[in-house]
Formats: C-alpha cells, sequence, structure tokens
C-alpha cells in the first residue's frame, strides 16, 4: 500500500482527508498561552477571530520528530510505502524535521518531497498524488511526477493589510506604516525557492485585483488541474476576483480558506487564486 501523508498546512479538511485516504501529522499554533493543533481544536474562522481580536502575534509550532518517527514505523510495520509532502523548506523547518526522522527509522520506502509551497498549492499536489496511487502507479513514479509538476503550481495573492507582516518580522514598522498609509496592496507569491516573493505592488484594492488577473491571464492554466480561488477571512475580496476572472474565462474549481499556518503572516481579507501553470 502507498500511503499519502501532509501536514496541516495544506489546509485540507478531515472529510477531504477521510476520503482520499491521507494521512496528516498537525501543526500547533499558540495564541493567548494555549496551544492548538491547527484543523483538529482550531477551525479556520476561530482562528481569525482570535487573531483579529488580540495584539498577540500566533506563534506556530512545526511537528516534532516523534510525530513523523510514529507515521513512518506505522508504515514500515505494515511494508507500506509513505509519500509525505512537505510545507516549503523555504518556510518552515518541516521538512529537515521529516528527513532526521526517516534518518532515525532507516527505512528506504519513505519518499519525501518538498513542495516548495503551501496551503492549497499542496492540497492540488495530495490530490494528484491519490489519483497516481489509484491508478496504481509505482510508488517511484508518483514521486517522479510530482517532482515534476510542484513547480508549475502557482500562488498568487493579494494583501489586504500589511499588519501582520510586520507581527510576524517579515516587515519593520516604518515600511508597515508607510504602506498602510499609501493604501498599499502587496501581491506575493511563493518563488522557486519556496520562499515569500512580491511580484507587484498596487495602491488600492481595486488595482491589486486587476494586477492579479492580469498576472494569471499571462501565466496560463493547465485546466486539466483544479483552479482554487483562496480567501483568509471574508469573502468579498475573493468574490471580486472570481467575478474578474470569469468574465475572462476562467472557471474557479472551487473557493477554499487559508489556514492558520499561512494565514497568521499575511491577516484577514487576503484573496487570491491557485493553480497549475502551462
Amino acid at each position: 500500500m502507498i500511503r499519502i501523508l501532509v501536514d496541516t498546512s495544506a489546509d485540507m479538511t478531515a472529510e477531504e482527508l477521510k476520503e482520499l485516504n491521507i494521512e496528516f501529522v498537525p501543526i500547533t499554533v499558540t495564541m493567548n498561552g494555549k496551544d492548538y493543533r491547527d484543523g483538529v481544536d482550531l477551525t479556520k474562522d476561530e482562528f481569525y477571530d482570535m487573531l483579529t481580536s488580540t495584539e498577540e502575534f500566533p506563534m506556530t509550532a512545526q511537528p516534532s520528530p516523534q510525530d513523523f518517527v510514529d507515521m513512518f514505523e506505522a508504515a514500515q510495520e505494515n511494508g507500506d510505502s509513505l509519500i509525505y509532502l512537505s510545507l516549503s523548506s523555504g518556510l518552515s523547518g518541516t521538512f529537515q524535521t521529516a528527513t532526521l526522522a526517516k534518518n532515525m527509522v532507516e527505512y528506504d520506502d519513505i519518499y519525501l518531497v518538498d513542495t516548495l509551497s503551501a496551503t492549497h498549492a499542496i492540497h492540488i499536489l495530495a490530490q494528484y498524488a491519490c489519483k497516481l496511487r489509484d491508478e496504481n502507479l509505482p510508488v517511484a513514479e508518483i514521486v517522479e511526477k510530482l517532482e515534476a509538476i510542484k513547480s508549475r503550481i502557482t500562488i498568487l495573492a493579494g494583501l489586504d493589510t500589511l499588519e501582520y507582516l510586520y507581527k510576524g518580522g517579515r516587515l519593520n514598522k516604518a515600511t508597515a506604516a508607510i504602506g498602510e498609509l499609501a493604501n498599499l496592496k502587496p501581491i506575493i507569491t511563493v518563488n522557486e525557492e519556496g520562499k515569500i516573493g512580491v511580484p507587484g505592488k498596487c495602491l488600492g484594492r481595486n488595482k491589486a485585483l486587476a494586477s492579479l488577473v492580469k498576472m494569471i491571464t499571462e501565466k496560463g492554466i493547465d485546466t486539466s488541474f483544479p483552479v482554487y480561488s483562496i480567501y483568509t477571512y471574508g469573502t468579498e475580496n475573493v468574490e471580486k476576483l472570481k467575478a474578474k476572472l470569469e468574465k475572462e474565462g476562467i472557471d474557479v474549481t472551487k473557493q477554499l480558506q487559508i489556514g492558520a499556518t499561512i494565514g497568521a503572516h499575511i491577516g484577514p481579507g487576503a484573496f487570491g487564486l491557485i493553480f497549475v501553470a502551462k
């Protein structure tokens, strides 16, 4: 049997994980002195309610080596193959922790894929992995196909506020303050190195929406894969983006919410699209 493993940064629901037979390890979110397992003890809306009602910035903690060891040993005991789709090594130490755990277990049939991505981009990869698994492809061939396609998965998103980039240490206070005063709306992506990139900065939400649509249409979409519109908290911005995309002939497969792991840094009101580029 081939097991597919993700962490909760993939933002998949419990129902989706069960339906696709995907296993997961939780990332821990600490807020107001209390620990929550993302997606287990804390829903997305509950997280954003707390995020917007407190000055304290949430801390996220990657799964422990033992969390991975438990998963890997279970696969080893059953003689199963396991593919782990990790949150980008450019954003977290999760991939390195999984590598350490694999070395501890000393089981060759574990395959670690550094997605160099996050949130519902990993979701798309997980769905693709399950499709290939259900087609009875060998595990090495599945991993090869995942590695081949991961660089084509594109995240483009507009931010409604710079406050949380500042709180999370991604911007200094002066830059954030100037940006807020100027009504600056950055466009962000996850680049080829798996880190946050800023391909555009727009004055106002309407220009950010137009810029996003232009970037998406220029990239081109492979419609044989899902196209997900994404948002953090509040759907007004993402609904406007969806309407503009429809005018360009781009159909969105599903509208999905971003969870705590990424949402903590980009804040409420963020909106965007995740797709596989042609």
